[in-house]
């Protein structure tokens, strides 16, 4: 959407749920049939209905300062997560609903991460059609219900989301519910919708983040065929695509908080004075440090990767991805680490950049995908190039 892109209106990307953190396919927002709006005879038997208008683009929050369109999934949904790659795992509930309607906030500024502090957020979801394909492995192929415009394409949305980035202040929300049930990813659809839509209402959780998090509560929240994102019952692809634009994104975030790390170490151990000398002269000192550039040097390479073959529209987009969030994002944590270890007592004191990456650099190993999460999309898109036919 034109107000996303240029920062008029900040987006969010509604995938995780009390229940449903890593295993995302798992979510339980319904998405019933709106009966009152409903025509008064349904298509029948043999019927095709009217194929579902494609949605205008939706926007899901970018990590802070990674904002980004994920385009629609053309082909195939390389699943991104293992059986699924899931947002921030599901934790403790859900903080109860703050009654009225969100308000739109088209003055701010867009957002920062998915559901990371500080981390390239939720980039906007995806807009227009997702041709039909194959889904997430192991989903067996099934009907799925074909919506109109208007009358028999309407739902109410009802349940809740949390551990949402830019929640409760986005102006839209890229939202997975559940439209076909026990039909596993299969069953899930996306919807754009707006914040200030009847029935919506968002809580927001006190967590380490430099940008907003909150959940969010649906009350047979109105939504049509022309709020779908893709196509009904297929939106978990969706989301899929749009995760393996994000991970390369947080894989980017990690890495420059590395490097401001290792930046700080250097300096202070130049110049701070120890046992007869500085610092740097100690090898066990100039030997960690090596060891902080190396590790950072080669996440940065994975993230370069990972997002050229996303441009490329390469067909290993989603190891590459999990690559380099799997490394960036546990290299970013054993570098800060290692600096705070370096610079002593002075960097856990508040106001210290060191002692602000040290709180920061947890989360991106939890969303966008648990680290787990990742080597689980590793092996499985390694074991499917040797698999037999």
């Amino acid at each position: 959407m034109s107000r996303v892109a240029d920062g008029s209106a900040v987006a969010a990307f509604a995938l995780s749920e009390p229940g449903a953190g890593s295993d995302a396919a798992a979510l339980a927002l319904r998405a019933d049939r709106d009966d009152a709006r409903a025509p008064t005879s349904a298509p029948g038997p043999g019927e095709a209905a009217p194929a579902a208008r494609g949605a205008s683009s939706a926007a899901s929050g970018a990590a802070p300062g990674v904002p980004g369109a994920a385009p629609a999934d053309p082909g195939s949904s390389p699943a991104a997560s293992g059986v699924e790659p899931g947002v921030a795992p599901a934790a403790s509930g859900v903080a109860p609903a703050v009654p009225g309607t969100l308000p739109a906030h088209p003055g701010s500024s867009p957002a920062a991460s998915g559901v990371a502090p500080g981390v390239p957020e939720v980039a906007p979801a995806v807009s227009g059609t997702v041709p039909a394909g194959p889904g997430p492995s192991g989903v067996e192929a099934q009907e799925s219900p074909v919506a109109e415009r208007d009358g028999w394409g309407s739902w109410r949305l009802s349940g809740e989301k949390c551990w949402i980035s830019n929640a409760p202040e986005a102006d839209f929300y890229t939202v997975f519910a559940r439209t076909t049930p026990g039909a596993g990813a299969r069953g899930v659809t996306a919807f754009l919708v707006p914040a200030d839509r009847p029935g919506l209402t968002g809580t927001p959780l006190d967590m380490l983040s430099p940008h907003p998090i909150g959940a969010l509560a649906f009350d047979a929240v109105p939504v049509t065929a022309d709020d779908v994102l893709g196509e009904p019952d297929r939106g978990f692809r969706v989301a899929m695509h749009t995760l393996n634009l994000f991970r390369p994104s947080v894989g980017a975030f990690a890495v420059g908080m590395a490097e401001a790390a290792l930046a700080a170490t250097l300096t202070h151990t130049a110049g701070r004075e120890a046992f007869g000398g500085r610092l740097k002269d100690l090898q066990t000192v100039a030997h960690q440090v090596a060891e902080m550039a190396m590790r950072t040097e080669a996440a940065r390479l994975m993230v370069y990767a990972a997002a050229a073959a996303y441009d490329e529209g390469a067909p290993d987009v989603p190891r590459r991805a999990a690559m380099a969030k799997l490394l960036a994002t546990e290299t970013a944590q054993y570098v800060v680490d290692a600096a705070v270890q370096l610079h002593g007592a002075r960097a856990l004191r508040r106001g210290h950049l060191l002692e602000h990456l040290y709180r920061e650099v947890r989360a991106p190993r939890i969303y966008e995908g648990a680290s787990e999460v990742q080597r689980a999309v590793i092996a499985k898109e390694l074991y499917a190039s040797v698999e037999a036919p």
